[in-house]
């Protein structure tokens, strides 16, 4: 989740208990003025008809078109002992003009004449729907919480985006930096102190890396370099002992499986020089490379090469295929590909190459798929000893070298390789 979208989220969460509290305290509140207005009323009208019973006069009509009622019992002294002298409450009463009950705050209290009897006095007056005035103020309250929410989110967008361009200039940045690609420096023109503090430590971080990174290159290249001369010495004495030392049958095969180890040791060794080589840019030269002839051509070999196996190759690509990059990088990385559908195919298997627009697929017949979140990390090899593991993590660099899309995925029993081309390499 966004941090944007986890603010919105977590505004609108807190603002819900808020206004749901807000509206309860708004409708008591409601309902309590309205029955302190209402219980003045009552309070005068059951004065008014109190003096008239003890002054002698005629009382008011039980209902007057004002829709107050009374009614006026006599009760005796135990009554009077047993109630509070005056209470006010909400009942139900009957509205004889509109034949039908409504909801009424009642008034009711005691009163004594000259001569000394008592008489409750019960004085109603229609009031509020509490359903009705419910249902009205939970529709206002949810208009006004979509009202407040469209203008937070108005107000929250234009404050967030505009305070967090700093952080999305470095995540954009952090986007494009690749160790050792001579990146563009850590951009750092906020006036913010916590963004300013954010993008040192970045830069000190990227440093850091580039620092170790660098080690880490020149430690591989260094190494690889220094055991070519040592390696190249050991394969020619290995090999002038073959040819002019008499040796028995368990010798000879105990110096061709020496000799066989050291010719893969040198082959991881070259691998390995090469890889430095790319990620330290020693290929700047680059020119319009052809990778339909490169396939057809080394396609016939390798068929040539692993004919015993009766592979099928099919190449359906168009006249050129034409790519902008260093020749030698070129022919290493569809060499590399090819060879592995020919390498870890199946006995009468295939081998299919397409092209589509700027995409190149390399398909073999196979029986599983392959761990496709490992294959392009160095060493790594399913079950073949002669492999060194580093095939298609060559691939894998000379693509990040040229950013070039390289895929894995598996379908109807074939390894597929595709090979997406940017519209125009830059290096």
């Amino acid at each position: 989740m966004k941090l944007f979208h986890r603010v919105i989220l977590t505004l609108s969460l807190g603002l819900l208990p808020v206004m749901a509290l807000w509206a309860a305290l708004f409708y008591f509140a409601m309902v309590n003025e309205i029955n302190d207005e209402t219980d003045d009323v009552l309070g005068d009208y059951a004065e008014l008809v109190m003096r008239r019973a003890l002054a002698g006069k005629p009382l008011p009509a039980p209902n007057n078109g004002s829709n107050n009622s009374y009614s006026v019992t006599p009760v005796d002294e135990k009554y009077l002992a047993e109630n509070p002298a005056i209470t006010f409450y909400d009942e139900t009463v009957y509205i004889p003009e509109k034949e039908e009950t409504e909801p009424a705050r009642v008034l009711k209290t005691v009163f004594c004449d000259a001569e000394g009897q008592y008489y409750e006095i019960k004085v109603a007056t229609p009031t509020f729907e509490r359903t009705d005035l419910l249902e009205t103020i939970a529709y206002y309250i949810i208009g006004l919480y979509i009202v407040l929410m469209l203008t937070i989110f108005a107000v929250v967008s234009l404050v967030y985006y505009y305070n967090m361009r700093p952080l999305y200039r470095l995540l954009e940045w952090f986007d494009k930096y690749r160790p050792g690609a001579n990146s563009e420096p850590v951009p750092d023109s906020s006036s913010v102190v916590e963004f300013r503090k954010l993008n040192m430590a970045a830069q000190q971080a990227v440093e850091r890396a580039e620092y170790y990174f660098e080690q880490q290159k020149q430690f591989i290249g260094n190494a690889s370099h220094e055991l070519q001369t040592p390696l190249a010495i050991i394969g020619t004495r290995i090999e002038w002992l073959v040819n002019n030392t008499p040796l028995d049958e368990q010798q000879l095969e105990e110096l061709l499986k020496i000799q066989r180890s050291l010719s893969r040791l040198v082959r991881l060794n070259r691998t390995l020089l090469l890889l430095s080589k790319i990620e330290n840019g020693q290929f700047p030269e680059a020119s319009e490379t052809d990778l339909a002839a490169i396939i057809r051509e080394n396609a016939e070999t390798y068929g040539d090469i692993y004919e015993e196996r009766n592979i099928l190759c099919d190449t359906q690509l168009p006249e050129s295929f034409t790519v902008h990059m260093n020749e030698s990088l070129a022919t290493t990385l569809t060499n590399n590909l090819l060879k592995n559908s020919f390498l870890h195919n199946i006995q009468d298997g295939k081998v299919r190459v397409t092209a589509d627009g700027r995409e190149l697929t390399i398909a073999n017949s196979g029986e599983r798929a392959l761990d496709a979140s490992q294959i392009f990390e160095r060493f790594y090899h399913e079950g073949n000893p002669e492999s060194t593991g580093l095939g298609l993590a060559l691939v894998s660099s000379i693509c990040r070298y040229y950013n070039i899309e390289v895929g894995y995925s598996f379908e109807e029993g074939m390894h597929r390789f595709t090979l997406k081309f940017p519209e125009e390499i830059k290096r």
